[in-house]
């Protein structure tokens, strides 16, 4: 029996990296299916004879992208074939804002297209917000020190960049990457699995899937009363509104509204926000996804 951390999941297998340093193939014990809980990549872990048989309390964890423990979500986006829709990033932005995750926007490409509307809005937002060229090297060494001694995910819609990133980011990876269909605006998933590698001794970083925006409705929800707390753009505003169970839709006297017509706020992260305030009213608290 010993301790360690999956690394890797893929069809039912956990690829445990134990503190040996040794790598053991796992299986998870069929406790878990009973009580509704995955292991996932990141999970500290007991092994015992080749079996997953204990997962410490985890710190945070997610549904899409199917990771736990994290000290830094990047979302890869961009500006060019394929464009980045805004919401979502503000839906995986809100998601890891729940759970007090910071994040890290990549605009990646820019050797192809400026980031000026992406960078534009989220670095108004108050996001750490990085212009990338996975082509040119541009803001990779600005990205590597971001994420340097943490455990971080890499996650984005398909096509992005997110495994040349990687790569460029170190040679040894050689993870593979596929071409973005001209006519249809999205890329192929070329990574299939979870697996987190090791940039150094601290430095981890966990390459995902790509996702399509009609994978968002796979993506944890967010009850209504938390959304707001999820858009730290909104932070400044709250608790300023005349009635303290403010929606911040079309209330009148609203600190959040009164911010975006002045500008203080930005149109698309507003329209953000009511899309999944839309969404999260029709979820209950019974029905709130726990992991």
């Amino acid at each position: 029996m010993g301790s360690g951390r999956i690394v890797k999941a893929l069809s039912g297998f956990y690829y445990v990296q134990m503190q040996s340093g040794e790598v053991l193939t796992c299986r998870a014990r069929g406790k878990f299916r009973s009580e509704h809980v995955s292991p996932l990549v990141g999970d500290l872990v007991q092994v015992e004879d080749s079996m997953v048989s204990a997962i410490a309390p985890r710190r945070n964890c997610f549904l899409r992208p199917a990771v736990s423990n994290l000290d830094m979500l990047v979302i890869l986006a961009s500006e060019s074939n394929p464009v980045t829709d805004p919401f979502l990033i503000d839906r995986v932005c809100a998601i890891a804002g729940n759970q007090e995750v910071p994040i890290v926007l990549c605009v990646n490409k820019v050797d192809l297209k400026n980031s000026e509307t992406l960078t534009g809005i989220y670095r108004r937002a108050g996001m750490r917000v990085i212009a990338t060229s996975a082509e040119t090297g541009e803001g990779i060494d600005e990205l590597h020190a971001e994420i340097r001694g943490k455990i971080v995910a890499f996650t984005g819609n398909s096509g992005v960049g997110k495994s040349s990133v990687l790569n460029c980011l170190d040679t040894r990876f050689s993870i593979r990457t596929g071409e973005v269909s001209e006519k249809l605006g999205r890329g192929r998933h070329t990574t299939r699995h979870i697996e987190l590698y090791w940039l150094d001794e601290t430095t981890g970083v966990i390459d995902t899937p790509g996702f399509s925006s009609f994978d968002t409705s796979m993506m944890e929800r967010i009850l209504k009363e938390n959304l707001q707390y999820a858009f730290p753009d909104f932070a400044p505003y709250l608790g300023a509104c005349r009635y303290h169970d403010c929606a911040h839709i079309k209330e009148p006297d609203c600190a959040v509204l009164a911010a975006l017509k002045s500008g203080k706020i930005e149109p698309t992260r507003h329209a953000g926000y009511v899309r999944l305030y839309n969404e999260a009213k029709e979820l209950r608290l019974w029905e709130h996804k726990h992991f």
